[in-house]
């Protein structure tokens, strides 16, 4: 154990992101172990419903926030980065405010669209869920750039555990689907009073509506090409929810939710973690003028030695395991979890130095590499409901998702690299 401890010591960068994913894989763990119960209380109509709810939520909290969150690590100085992060909280509510008497209004005059018809007094809880989750994003920015990664763990972990509860608690009280969202909302909220009790300790400098303005206006790449790009991205990811979900039963679509939500919930908490703190160092390395090639070379090699071995062996027992987790009523999410396991692979690293775009200023290339996402995973969807097979539109959908993450790891190496060859 001493050897580990010292192992970490000298390598602050994994030390610091063994904090982050303790609190991640905590977080992880309880929500898995929760989903033991929850698969066995609630329906896959139940869960295809709460996936078409937090697909609009995905979607949603990148306007409310026009991705000013990552804003606050890059700033130049505490003082415009308190100042980026107090815009991006008042355009966060008014955003969530003008978003309720919007979905208020429809839901009174019985005129919801879509599946929210489907959703129905379910669709109040998208406006408060888009600003708790806002707001958390925000907050997470804030507590990375002062590298306080205990109290993000914290959050993480006890939002994890109060969103688990109560979706267990609520549906023995009889409500039904809507325990799902309902349990989600609280448990967000859980996890942003954490980040507000103890905003004080970060020692925020006071800032005037000029600071504000000012700060906003200079990292507006951030909502012009980083939001854009994650709005584009973010509808896209969603397709499968947002439209193949119209043409087949709501068990097919419920059955890959699980799916995908054990292949990539794993996946993207790892690849955050790592990104929060890969991004706070980098971003320090490239202001000194350092490499950085190395540090993220090692930790490419490093993830890939773990994620291919246990990639091919989920792969091989994918149906057995989640019958056997889920029970008989969630037999055919193994074949979903086969045709997503190749994109969450490559996923795994591609997501995890996505940064790299922010801290050299190429939003706009990355821009046009999502767009052609979006055309292939358009045309994928378009050929499965023509097929009649929703199994087919989640192959085509998850191939062309994985040969396009695979290309953005490239560009991102790439840019790496160039960085480098520019220190000479």
């Amino acid at each position: 154990m001493s050897h580990w401890r010292q192992w970490l010591r000298r390598d602050s960068l994994l030390g610091e992101a063994a904090t982050l994913l303790g609190g991640n894989v905590a977080a992880q763990a309880i929500a898995m172990l929760a989903y033991l119960v929850l698969t066995r209380l609630y329906t896959p109509d139940d869960f295809a419903l709460f996936n078409i709810f937090f697909s609009y939520i995905e979607v949603l909290v990148i306007l409310s926030t026009c991705k000013y969150e990552l804003a606050v690590v890059a700033a130049r100085d505490g003082d415009e980065a308190a100042a980026v992060a107090r815009f991006a909280m008042r355009l966060n509510g008014a955003v969530a405010l003008l978003l309720l008497g919007v979905v208020t209004l429809l839901y009174l005059s019985d005129s919801l669209p879509g599946h929210y018809s489907e959703l129905g007094a379910v669709a109040l809880l998208v406006p408060p869920m888009v600003w708790l989750m806002g707001s958390t994003r925000i907050h997470a920015g804030l507590y990375n750039r002062a590298h306080r990664y205990r109290t993000m763990a914290s959050a993480e972990v006890s939002g994890a555990a109060s969103g688990a509860l109560l979706k267990i608690v609520f549906n023995l009280l009889g409500t039904g689907s809507t325990g799902l969202p309902l349990g989600a909302v609280l448990g967000q909220g859980v996890a942003n009073g954490i980040y507000r009790l103890r905003r004080r300790t970060l020692g925020l400098p006071p800032t005037s509506r000029a600071q504000r303005v000012a700060a906003a206006s200079r990292l507006r790449n951030y909502p012009l090409f980083v939001a854009s790009k994650d709005l584009l991205n973010s509808f896209s990811a969603n397709l499968p929810f947002l439209w193949l979900a119209f043409h087949f039963g709501r068990a097919e679509v419920g059955l890959f939710g699980l799916a995908l939500t054990f292949t990539f919930r794993p996946a993207n908490l790892l690849s955050g973690a790592f990104q929060s703190v890969l991004y706070a160092r980098t971003a320090e390395r490239v202001r000194r003028r350092e490499p950085i090639v190395p540090s993220l070379r090692r930790f490419l090699v490093a993830v890939n030695a773990v994620a291919l071995p246990v990639g091919v062996a989920v792969w091989l027992g994918a149906e057995p395991l989640f019958v056997f987790l889920f029970g008989s009523r969630w037999a055919g999410c193994g074949v979903y979890v086969q045709a997503l396991l190749p994109w969450m692979y490559l996923s795994l690293s591609s997501t995890s130095i996505m940064f790299l775009s922010n801290l050299f200023s190429t939003q706009g290339k990355e821009f046009l590499f999502y767009s052609a996402m979006l055309l292939l995973r358009v045309a994928a969807i378009a050929a499965g409901i023509r097929a009649g097979s929703f199994l087919l539109g989640i192959r085509l959908y998850a191939g062309a998702s994985a040969l396009m993450t695979l290309v953005l790891l490239l560009w991102y190496l790439w840019q790496a690299r160039r960085y480098e060859r520019s220190l000479h």
